[in-house]
C-alpha cells in the first residue's frame, strides 16, 4: 500500500518542484534543458518565390519555423557547417546567408556578387566558397564571420576575359574544384594558405562544362558538357594524368531534343561500381561502370532527366524530369537496370532528398505549394507540408558528406 502511494505521490512532488522552480531565479535553465535538441534530423526547404526557407525535421515530418529575408532564391542551394547547426544558403542575387537552424533566424548575411550559382564548404568547415557568374570567379569566406579571405578571378585569356564558374565542389585537403563554362577548363584551388591560394588549371577539357560532381570518397571530379556529348573526368589522386574524356559521342549522331532544363550534376547517383547519369537533351539515364569509366547501359525514361539520385542503400535510383514531364518520378531498379515504378506526385516536382538512412524521401511539388514525404519501402505518402513554391530540399546530414 505504501509503495502504491509513493508511486502516485513522487511524480506529483516532482511536478510541484518543477513548477516552483519555474518561479525562482534560474528558472530559464530548466526551460532551456527542456528545449535542447540536436540537428541530425533537421534541414531546410527553399521557398523560391518568397525568398524564405522552412526549417523542417524528419523524425515527426513537420515544419519548425520559417525564415524570411534571403533574397533571390530562384536557383538556391545550401551547404552545412560541420556541427550541422548552420546552413549556408547561396542565392542567385549573389547573397550568402548563414542560417541558424536551432534559433530559426538569419545569423549573418552578405551580398558578395551580382549573380552566383552555388557554393561549397571546406573539408575542415572553416571556409565557404561561392561560385559566381558575375563577376566570373570564386570568392572564399570565413565560415564564422563571412569575412572575405580570398578571391579567385576566372580570367582565362590575355584580354582579361572572365568566365562563369560552375560545378564548384569541396575536395579533401582543403581544396575546391570548379569548371569554367566559357573557357572549357577545370581548376583545382588549394586553400591550405587562404591568403595565397594555389591554382592548378586544366584546359581544353570540352565544350561548355555546365555543372559537375565529385564522387563520394572525393577522388573523381566529373564535369558534364553542354556543347557536346561527353563528360570530362579528373582523377584528383593522379592529377598528373590530366583530364580524361569519357562517354564521348553518347548521342551517336542523333539530333538532340530541345533542352528545357539543364540536369543537376550533384544529384548523380553512385550505386556500387555504377554511376547513373542524366543524358543532356535525351530521354535516357546513362549507366557508367566506374571500373574504367565506360558505358554499361542506357535506360529509357519518360522525359529529360534532371536529378538522378540513389537511395542511400543503393538499391534504387529515383529520377525526376524537365517539362513537360515534371509531374513524374520514375524509380530504377539497380539490379535489373530498368524502370520499376512510375509516380506522379503533382505539378512541377523540382527536387528530392533522402533521409540519411533512406527510409524517407522528401519531394518538393512547386506548383501545388507543398512538400510530400514518402516511405521508400511501401511508397506510401506519409505527410504533406505546406510550402510556398518549394524547390531545393537540403538536410543537415549533408554536413558529413564530401561534395554536398
Amino acid at each position: 500500500m505504501i509503495r502504491h502511494l509513493l508511486r502516485i505521490a513522487l511524480p506529483c512532488l516532482a511536478l510541484a518542484a518543477l513548477v516552483a522552480c519555474a518561479e525562482m531565479p534560474g528558472a530559464e535553465q530548466v526551460v532551456a534543458k527542456e528545449a535542447l535538441r540536436g540537428t541530425g534530423d533537421l534541414g531546410i526547404v527553399v521557398e523560391r518565390a518568397a525568398g524564405s526557407v522552412l526549417v523542417i525535421e524528419t523524425t515527426h515530418r513537420r515544419t519548425l519555423s520559417q525564415i524570411d529575408g534571403l533574397g533571390d532564391l530562384s536557383h538556391a542551394s545550401a551547404v552545412y557547417s560541420r556541427d550541422a547547426r548552420y546552413a549556408y544558403v547561396f542565392g542567385r542575387d549573389g547573397g550568402l546567408t548563414k542560417v541558424d537552424l536551432l534559433a530559426g533566424r538569419i545569423d549573418k548575411r552578405i551580398v558578395q556578387a551580382g549573380n552566383s550559382i552555388g557554393g561549397a564548404i571546406s573539408q575542415d568547415g572553416t571556409l565557404v566558397a561561392v561560385s559566381n557568374y558575375e563577376p566570373g570567379g570564386v570568392r572564399i569566406f570565413d565560415s564564422e564571420s563571412l569575412a572575405l579571405v580570398a578571391e579567385i578571378p576566372a580570367v582565362y585569356d590575355d584580354a582579361g576575359s572572365r568566365s562563369k564558374v560552375v560545378g564548384l565542389v569541396d575536395a579533401p585537403g582543403r581544396r575546391f574544384v570548379f569548371s569554367l563554362y566559357d573557357a572549357g577548363q577545370i581548376w583545382v584551388a588549394d586553400l591550405s594558405k587562404p591568403s595565397n591560394p594555389g591554382i592548378r588549371k586544366f584546359t581544353d577539357i570540352g565544350d561548355k562544362p555546365y555543372d559537375a560532381m565529385i564522387t563520394p570518397e572525393g577522388r573523381y571530379y566529373v564535369a558534364g558538357l553542354y556543347g557536346e556529348d561527353g563528360l570530362a573526368l579528373l582523377d584528383l589522386w593522379h592529377m598528373e594524368k590530366g583530364v580524361e574524356r569519357i562517354m564521348p559521342g553518347y548521342g551517336r549522331g542523333e539530333a538532340p531534343l530541345p533542352v528545357y532544363k539543364m540536369p543537376h550534376m550533384e544529384g548523380w547517383a553512385m550505386a556500387g561500381d555504377l554511376a547513373f547519369v542524366p543524358a543532356v537533351g535525351r530521354h535516357e539515364v546513362l549507366v557508367i561502370d566506374r571500373n574504367g569509366w565506360r558505358e554499361r547501359a542506357r535506360i529509357p525514361v519518360k522525359g529529360q532527366p534532371i536529378f538522378v539520385m540513389a537511395r542511400p542503400d543503393a538499391r534504387e535510383v529515383w529520377v525526376n524530369f524537365a517539362l513537360p514531364d515534371n509531374d513524374t518520378i520514375q524509380i530504377i531498379d539497380v539490379q535489373t537496370l530498368a524502370v520499376s515504378r512510375t509516380m506522379t506526385p503533382g505539378k512541377a516536382v523540382l527536387h528530392m532528398e533522402f533521409t540519411p538512412r533512406g527510409e524517407q524521401v522528401w519531394i518538393s511539388v512547386r506548383d501545388e505549394d507543398r512538400v510530400d514525404v514518402y516511405d521508400t519501402a511501401s511508397y506510401e505518402k506519409l505527410a504533406a507540408l505546406s510550402a510556398e513554391k518549394p524547390s531545393g530540399i537540403f538536410l543537415a546530414a549533408r554536413a558529413h558528406r564530401i561534395g554536398l
